[in-house]
């Protein structure tokens, strides 16, 4: 006779660690999720169900696109997923490092999730007062230089449905209609110029300059950080022109390495 044990829910279950859970195997047998299709499942608030899925999303759980959708992340997809991410940052990365000698700041690879930037790989600068490592750290799209550089090259539909609407006010990522406004116009900028600037808006003390990697809708960017001291240097015409060629030159390489789709 087969030997088998019935699991049942403990008594002592952590309510929040089982929601967080019963997520997880949402997200693994569905292509999609919404914050309110989630509540609904696991008998919660949908601001409850948000505060759970962007922790899926920090800890690389779940990913979220542009219409707020949540898909199953580099954590739940395994090997494929997850050895796609250190694809991207091995081809890239002799790039990053040839950016950091030429420029002698701090340069950073980053990815967009859903209204966030993620930083996969950064190449210190090797002078004393310099910005450190950034790898790891997630940061607000539309404040970050990489972040505003990757948003710069959606069209306006896909930007309205990041930040406005229920699904962008129960993530807490709302904004009104002069804040919205004055989104569209630094994107605006950031199109005509080619590139973005953060000057101390996500640190005080650090300045940055990014630029998005490849044509068409981006979701890659490469930026330099230098502390506000130095933030002169980030616009001189030859740090910009070797930002510009960093990005064709990453661009070029992901795409002969079909890494260029982030799907």
């Amino acid at each position: 006779m087969q030997k088998f044990q019935i699991v049942k829910k403990p008594a002592y279950a952590i309510e929040s660690v089982d929601n967080a859970l019963q997520l997880i195997l949402l997200l693994q047998e569905r292509d999609t999720l919404r914050v309110n299709e989630a509540a609904e499942r696991i008998g919660v608030a949908p601001s409850t169900a948000h505060r759970l899925l962007a922790t899926l999303v920090y800890r690389g759980f779940a990913l979220q696109d542009e219409s707020r959708r949540y898909t199953a992340g580099p954590a739940i997809r395994g090997a494929t997923r997850q050895g796609r991410l250190q694809d991207v940052v091995a081809v890239v990365h002799p790039h990053v490092e040839r950016l950091a000698a030429a420029v002698g700041e701090t340069v950073n690879l980053m990815a967009r999730f859903g209204t966030g930037v993620r930083f996969l790989a950064s190449v210190e600068s090797t002078q004393l007062l310099r910005v450190g490592d950034r790898a790891g750290t997630v940061l607000p799209a539309r404040l970050s230089s990489g972040g505003k550089a990757i948003l710069a090259t959606l069209d306006g539909e896909a930007l309205r449905q990041l930040y406005t609407g229920r699904a962008a006010q129960l993530a807490g990522d709302q904004l009104g209609a002069d804040e919205f406004s004055a989104l569209q116009g630094e994107l605006a900028l950031v199109r005509s110029r080619g590139y973005a600037l953060n000057l101390g808006r996500t640190e005080p003390d650090i300045a940055a300059m990014g630029r998005a990697v490849g044509q068409g809708r981006a979701w890659l960017a490469l930026s330099i950080s230098a502390p506000r001291s130095r933030s002169d240097v980030l616009e001189r015409p030859e740090t910009v022109a070797a930002l510009a060629s960093a990005c064709d030159a990453a661009a070029a390489a992901l795409e002969a390495a079909k890494l260029s789709s982030p799907h």
